[in-house]
């Protein structure tokens, strides 16, 4: 399978697969970090970023088989692989078929169950909707504390923290994925996620969770270690649905020390990681210029549809 990729680094190959939506860029908080120590390979899956589509039906099962086309491709077949939310459900799923090695999930997405399951859909869905229809003002947005906070409210436990650029980047991709919508739906209505019987996983197996996820609700952590009993579940404190936005330099270390076989204790991994238990204000001017690009965002969307009625 041909697949868009960048590459940094030296060292013992790690894969990276974003969420959905996303493309290799929503890496970029966290990239050039693992790649001081690591060969990283950060990919744009089928039908996200420069990556074209799958032909036929895109789903959890058939992209497992493209990033396993493309991991023999390129002999690397084993190797160490992260992935995140989507992503992080696809190398579970990968880990239990024994195409990797070590492996870090970051807040996995495919184990809600009852009334999450709607929810999810409908959130995601109509934030959706939203993002596809602000594209023409979405680098005002994003550049504004404000507006970024508002966009990224779902998904990150202080979204004014987010770098500008990765916020659009990511809005921009979101917005243009020709997979979104169908690999959503399969989220929800597709085949649940297998598990692998205890003693299954030869590798480190680590899934790490954010307190604040209100993507993928912390409670779901519990279906995920009973379907893989061999995983060991890291908490991040103050900390939303993406691990590498929220709390990047201990998403650093723990990646690192997973995939790199050491043994240690969850206190080492977050004794350094930034501390938000007070949320700073957002300055008056940031609220001033926010409230104005959404009132010209607004105003362009009115002014647009009544042109389209002309």
């Amino acid at each position: 399978m041909s697949m868009h990729y960048v590459r940094r680094g030296a060292g013992k190959p790690l894969l990276l697969l974003h969420g959905i939506g996303g493309s290799w860029r929503s890496w970029q908080t966290i990239l050039e970090d693992l790649a001081t120590a690591r060969d990283v390979i950060a990919v744009d899956l089928p039908g996200f970023g420069d990556t074209p589509p799958l032909e036929g039906p895109v789903t959890i099962a058939t992209l497992a088989d493209a990033v396993t086309a493309f991991l023999k491709e390129h002999d690397l077949l084993g190797i160490d692989a992260v992935g995140s939310s989507m992503g992080a459900r696809l190398v579970l799923e990968l880990a239990r078929r024994g195409a990797l090695g070590a492996v870090v999930s970051l807040d996995p997405g495919g184990f809600w169950q009852g009334w999450e399951k709607p929810v999810f859909y409908q959130s995601v869905r109509l934030s959706t909707k939203l993002v596809r229809a602000l594209q023409p003002v979405m680098s005002a947005l994003t550049g504004n504390a404000v507006t970024r906070t508002a966009l990224f409210a779902q998904f990150s436990h202080h979204p004014w923290k987010i770098p500008a650029h990765v916020a659009l980047d990511e809005m921009r991709t979101f917005a243009n994925a020709p997979s979104f919508d169908e690999l959503l739906k399969d989220l929800v209505e597709g085949e649940q996620q297998q598990g692998a019987p205890k003693g299954s996983i030869p590798g480190p197996l680590v899934i790490g969770w954010g307190r604040q996820d209100y993507v993928c609700l912390p409670n779901q952590s519990k279906l995920a270690l009973e379907k893989f009993p061999d995983a060991r579940l890291y908490w991040f404190e103050n900390c939303g649905h993406f691990p590498q936005w929220d709390q990047p330099a201990e998403a650093t270390r723990l990646i690192l020390a997973t995939t790199g076989g050491q043994r240690f204790l969850d206190a080492d991994i977050a004794q350094y990681a930034p501390v938000y238990a007070t949320k700073k204000p957002v300055p008056k001017a940031a609220v001033v210029a926010g409230v104005a690009a959404l009132v010209a965002g607004s105003i362009w969307l009115l002014i647009k549809k009544k042109n389209r009625r002309d």
